[in-house]
Formats: C-alpha cells, sequence, structure tokens
C-alpha cells in the first residue's frame, strides 16, 4: 500500500487549508460569538468562493463543476476541508450531499442524472437520504425498516414513518429506503426511490432538535402517506435497496472519518497553542508532563486513525467492498475523535467550555459521531463475526 501523496494532491491541500483559513473559519468564529445560525445566503457566498478557487465538489468529474479526485486523494483534501464544521458545506461535499452524489453517479440512470445528480453536483440543488425509522422501525438494524412500497396500477404507494433524516429542512429531493416485497428478507425485499419534495404524500412534522448548536438543513420526521411515484422513481432496480445503500455508506463513512478528522486536528493545534502561551503552577500548562501526554496521546490516535482510513480507502479504490476495514475505521476514529476534543477541552479549562472558542461546539456535535452511519457496537459486531469466522474451529 503506498500512502504518499502526489504533488498535485499536497497542493489542493494547501489551497483548501488557505481557503477555510481566509474564507470559512471567520465566518464560523462570527457565528459562535453571535449565536447565529448559518443562513443560505452566507453558504451561498462561501460557495461560489469555494467555486471561484477551484475547490468545488471534489469527487465529481469536471464537466458538473468537480475536481474529479478519487477515493485516495479525498483522504487529506476532505481532512482539510473539515477543520471547520462548515468547510465541507462550502466545497459541497458534506454529508448527506456527498454520500447521494456518490450514490447517484454510480447508480442514476440518465434521466435521473439529469434531473437529480447534475443539479446536486453543481450546488444548485440539495438533497436527504431517508431511511433512519423511530421504533419500533429500523435504528441500528436496518432489517428493522417499516416502511413500505406497494404496486397500485403503474405506481407505487409509499408509506411509512422516517425520522433523522439529515438536510430534510432543505432538501428538493428525497432517497427513500421502502420494503417493496414483504415476504423476502429486507436484504433482497427493500427498494430505493427517489422523490421530489413537492410530491403529495411528503409530510414533514417537524425538526428534531439534536445534542448541540442546530446542523444546517436540519434532522427532519417525515411520514409518507400514500407517496405515489412512477417505476422511473426507483434507483437501481427493485429489491437493490440494501446493496445500493452499503455501496454508498462504505465511502460515506471513511468520508465522515476524513472531516472529522480536520476537526480533532485543529482542536489540537488550539489545546498546544493554548497550553504553550497559559502560565500555571510556575510556568506554562506546556512544561507539565500531565498536558504534554494528553498532547502526545491525541497526536498518536489521531495518525492511528488516518492510517486506517488510507488503508480503508486503499482497499475501496482496488475494487475490493472493505467492510471490515471500513467498520474498524469508523469505530475507532469516531472514539478517538471524540477523547481528542474531551482532552483539548480539559487542556483549554474554562476557555475550552466556553463559546470563545469552538471546541465545546465540536465536543457536543462529535457524539452523534459514534452513533450516525453505524454505532461503535454494530461495527464491533462486524469485526467480531469477521474474526470468529477467520479463526473458528473448522
Amino acid at each position: 500500500m503506498d500512502f504518499s501523496r502526489p504533488r498535485h494532491i499536497e497542493a489542493i491541500v494547501h489551497r483548501v487549508r488557505q481557503f477555510v483559513d481566509a474564507q470559512v473559519i471567520p465566518l464560523e468564529t462570527d457565528l459562535l460569538r453571535t449565536g447565529a445560525d448559518l443562513s443560505m445566503d452566507q453558504l451561498q457566498d462561501l460557495r461560489a468562493a469555494a467555486k471561484a478557487a477551484g475547490l468545488w465538489a471534489p469527487t465529481m468529474p469536471s464537466e458538473w463543476g468537480g475536481m474529479g479526485l478519487t477515493i485516495q486523494e479525498i483522504v487529506p483534501v476532505f481532512e482539510a476541508a473539515g477543520r471547520s464544521l462548515l468547510g465541507p458545506l462550502a466545497m459541497g461535499c458534506a454529508a448527506p450531499d456527498e454520500g447521494n452524489l456518490h450514490l447517484l453517479h454510480h447508480w442514476a440512470n440518465a434521466e435521473q442524472v439529469e434531473r437529480y445528480l447534475v443539479p446536486l453536483a453543481r450546488g444548485e440543488a440539495f438533497s436527504a437520504f431517508s431511511m433512519t425509522e423511530p421504533p419500533p422501525g429500523a435504528g441500528s438494524d436496518p432489517r428493522m425498516i417499516q416502511t413500505s412500497a406497494r404496486h397500485d396500477g403503474d405506481a407505487w404507494l409509499i408509506n411509512g414513518h422516517k425520522w433523522l433524516t439529515t438536510n430534510g429542512e432543505i432538501a428538493d429531493f428525497f432517497i427513500i429506503m421502502a420494503r417493496t416485497d414483504m415476504e423476502a428478507h429486507p436484504y433482497q425485499g427493500c427498494t430505493l426511490f427517489i422523490a421530489p419534495r413537492d410530491a403529495p404524500g411528503i409530510n414533514i412534522l417537524r425538526d428534531v432538535p439534536v445534542m448541540g448548536a442546530k446542523d444546517f438543513g436540519g434532522h427532519v420526521e417525515i411520514i409518507y402517506d400514500n407517496l405515489r411515484l412512477p417505476d422511473s422513481a426507483i434507483l437501481g432496480e427493485a429489491g437493490q435497496g440494501f446493496m445500493l445503500a452499503q455501496a454508498r455508506l462504505g465511502p460515506a463513512r471513511l468520508t465522515h472519518c476524513m472531516r472529522w478528522t480536520g476537526i480533532a486536528q485543529r482542536a489540537l493545534e488550539i489545546a498546544a497553542q493554548y497550553a504553550s502561551e497559559r502560565e500555571a503552577f510556575g510556568g506554562p500548562l506546556a512544561a507539565h508532563q500531565s498536558v504534554q501526554w494528553m498532547l502526545a496521546d491525541s497526536a498518536m490516535e489521531l495518525k492511528m486513525g488516518r492510517l486506517l482510513t488510507q488503508e480503508a480507502a486503499w482497499l475501496l479504490a482496488q475494487g475490493e467492498q472493505a467492510r471490515v476495514e471500513t467498520s474498524i475505521a469508523k469505530l475507532q476514529v469516531s472514539e478517538i475523535v471524540c477523547r481528542v476534543l474531551d482532552r483539548c477541552v480539559q487542556i483549554c479549562g474554562g476557555r475550552g467550555i466556553s463559546r470563545d472558542l469552538p471546541l465545546s461546539t465540536w465536543y457536543e456535535k462529535a457524539r452523534a459521531f459514534r452513533i450516525y452511519d453505524g454505532a461503535s457496537e454494530v461495527h464491533r459486531m462486524v469485526v467480531a463475526r469477521d474474526v470468529i469466522k477467520r479463526y473458528s474451529a473448522g
């Protein structure tokens, strides 16, 4: 495995860091200071600046205004963008749009490409992936999906209850997971449908309040009530829902790792600078071994997380499914990020828990990383099953 960075990728990473430092972080600082939410106008201004700098949609082809980078090439690029929670939004590589771009790019038909993918790739639309359901529906166990789609003449009628559909407040279209064959195992009996926001039968109940500051686009609760869609709304083929979802989630889990590593790395830099400047107990905090060890542990763990992410990305680039490796990376990086942020808050003390620094906001937001796209327990189960399969007797 060769994880060296080509010169052109190093140059892109440098440009991304410059863009984030000059354009994104000043706005982030102002929003934290005032307590305001990011507005659509502010986001569009950032996106215009990213496009002008040639830093738009890293994974999309150049004909749609993208950068055409591979999954291996985006590892350091996404980390640089992720140094602010606003960076991926500004560059068109934030969840869930980035994962949906990947999904549509590989599986949408020609009509769906023109209607949904091209506007999304150009930053002219937003999207949502509607899969998670409230109890008793699908959460960590997607096999429990309750939302159904049944044939009615020349169309499908979708009925069900979803929640935590990210971007649901602003999405121009929804990718919906529904059971189309109630007799089959969910892995073979589910299908993905694409529905425009204005389709009758999409009833958004509320934005679900979540831990930390409000996320741009929200996480909505939806009732699908006799949502009527034609066969042409199916993404891929009927019964391929789980296969397509897995094809989406593998790379998406890694992109979460990349972006959050950027946040954790910046947090480490903030904590190290604070520890070098803050005088206490006879000298700078950085002179005390307890603080040094927190900084050292954080740096080492971030390096391990990067290597796990790079390994999984390399395997995906070779055409492997890399399910175990993506589970290992997602599990370890999500827990590493939380530990690093916890240490950085501790080092910065009162400033760390204040909104004068972004650490407390990141600390709150990062906790969900250990739940979405597969809870830590689920990924441990995936790894355990692989270990048992490999090494059990017989």
